[in-house]
């Protein structure tokens, strides 16, 4: 009894001191936080009062805020009140503005008009893909980067702006008024029929996404779809409920799919499917890529655990992180990471930890060999950490080097805007073709433009080139460099004969998208993807 006694007297004891330690750990803790808190708001002080010249106190510190939370992982984001528009839009998909994709071209001074959605206020008032933007509201935009651009022609809904543009065979500049209204990406840009099978292109998970492939799902069962084809490729992500949502339409009610678990009770919670579902049988496969990535993935993972879905592609992005938003002092917002998410199989898919960084400050993957064996619900075998791995491996798309540069280059937009300036109308998007005198046209364009490339062996030598100068051995093999030289160049007319056929599909997509509407029936750009091999070096 003595023993039993003096037994529960030390565990007692034992007790005590182990919550003494959290609480002197979780003392020391507080105190650090305060004490560093205070020595920063000393640094501001002392800034704002002896630096040299006067500081921007918000921008100051917002670049602080930022450095800080970039320590922690990417997803970790501050938005203060006037940046409010950019997490609206990443969380329903909607925004003010004139509706159309802008790009920045190296070396000019402008911005594009890229691509007009159809049916919203750039292409209702007139703006077309290759205008040039001069000014907006009368501030000149000269040299003035996409973002800028972009604050400029966002506002608010029923504002009105006057855009000046310089279009491609017009000689004096335009301007042109545009009432901005809301902009609502569509979730579901394309949905259709091919060779009885259907096709759901799913590009963003944002408020009432589900909804929209619920809609395409029963649309194309109505229409005999004897299996379903969900295209995840390039999706990034969005909202948790909305994947639960859309993995709902294929399992029972009721199903276990995603736990989330943090450091606070909060943060932990079990998503089980809600409705019930429109079809638990019908085939289905999903495709992923590299940049499908957090509600992508809860999709693709949890129809794979389920043993409900053959996903097709390449090996995800690896998100497993939750992120949950936290308002703020003076209408700020913090999107802070809160919890890991694990779907049925009990897997998370996070590839970095980020908890773990090298002597460069860099988080570390985790490694193939410490990731751990899960098991599906028919007893298949699942790794976590890194992704999910598709059931069916695609190689990844490659291209020849000149179709890659020329995608990058302004020649090839330039020249389809030019196109378009000439032929007022075209053939329906499938059914388009180059004749050869377009084709020969395109050739002299890229020919009399000071369109360059360079090979990756012809980058190597030279590099080459330069370690063996350091080293005093160039004059030695001068000659075999300069042969080398020759032989690595690249010869632009022959190449622009040996490709022609890949050169003429990315032609025909860029003059389409400048003539129609940019949502395009994914298929048909899979066609033009057709017969991209590598017979240079691998792009991607």
């Amino acid at each position: 009894m003595k023993r039993f006694i003096k037994g529960i007297a030390l565990f007692a004891i034992l007790g005590l001191a182990s919550a003494g330690a959290s609480a002197q750990k979780s003392q020391d803790h507080n105190f650090e936080i305060a004490k560093n808190l205070e020595v920063f708001h000393e640094i501001v002080s002392e800034l704002d009062r002896f630096y040299v010249d006067t500081i921007n106190p918000t921008k100051t510190i917002e670049r602080g805020i930022q450095a800080m939370l970039s320590s922690i992982d990417p997803y970790t984001e501050y938005f203060p009140e006037n940046d409010m528009k950019d997490l609206k839009m990443i969380t329903t998909g909607k925004y003010a503005g004139i509706g159309a994709v802008i790009r920045q071209y190296t070396g000019r001074d402008y911005i594009y008009i890229d691509e007009p959605y159809e049916g919203m206020p750039a292409a209702r008032y007139g703006l077309k893909a290759g205008d040039e933007i001069l000014s907006i509201n009368g501030e000149c935009m000269k040299g003035k980067p996409s973002s800028y651009v972009s604050d400029h022609l966002r506002g608010e809904a029923d504002s009105k702006l006057t855009v000046t543009v310089r279009r491609p065979g017009v000689e004096d500049s335009l301007s042109i008024d545009v009432v901005r209204s809301v902009i609502a990406l569509p979730a579901v840009p394309y949905y259709g029929m091919y060779k009885g099978y259907g096709y759901i292109l799913l590009e963003q998970f944002t408020e009432n996404c589900s909804k929209s492939v619920m809609k395409a799902l029963v649309e194309l069962k109505e229409q005999g779809a004897k299996g379903i084809v969900l295209d995840l490729r390039g999706n990034g992500g969005g909202l948790l409920n909305e994947a639960v949502e859309i993995v709902g339409l294929f399992v029972p009610k009721d199903t276990k799919l995603v736990e989330t678990r943090g450091k606070y009770m909060q943060a932990e919670t079990t998503y089980y499917t809600q409705r019930n579902p429109i079809d638990v049988d019908i085939p289905l496969v999903v495709l992923t890529d590299d940049q499908s990535a957090s509600a992508s993935e809860i999709v693709a993972g949890s129809l794979q655990d389920l043993d409900r879905a053959v996903i097709v592609g390449v090996r995800t992005f690896g998100k497993g992180l939750v992120q949950t938003t936290r308002m703020l002092p003076f209408n700020g917002t913090l999107k802070v990471t809160t919890a890991k998410y694990y779907i049925p199989s009990g897997r998370c898919i996070q590839e970095i930890d980020y908890s773990k960084r090298n002597d460069k400050g860099q988080a570390q993957h985790i490694p193939d060999s410490l990731t751990n064996v899960f098991y599906t619900a028919a007893g298949r075998p699942v790794r976590d950490g890194g992704g999910i791995r598709p059931d069916v491996v695609c190689k990844q798309d490659t291209m020849p080097d000149i179709l890659y540069y020329l995608a990058q280059n302004v020649v090839l937009f330039d020249f389809a805007n030019q196109w378009c300036a000439r032929h007022e109308t075209i053939a329906p998007a499938k059914d388009f073709k180059l004749t050869d005198e377009d084709y020969n046209g395109f050739k002299e364009f890229v020919c009399n433009s000071d369109f360059k490339y360079e090979s990756n062996s012809s980058k190597a030598l030279a590099s080459l080139i330069k370690i063996a100068e350091r080293e005093g051995l160039a004059d030695k093999a001068q000659d075999e460099f300069k042969s080398l030289e020759s032989k690595l160049q690249y010869d632009l007319k022959n190449d622009l004969d040996v490709f022609r056929s890949d050169l003429e599909r990315v032609i025909a997509m860029e003059v389409t998208v400048s003539v129609t509407t940019p949502f395009w029936p994914p298929l048909l750009i899979e066609e033009l993807r057709v017969g991209m091999t590598c017979r240079g070096t691998k792009q991607q």
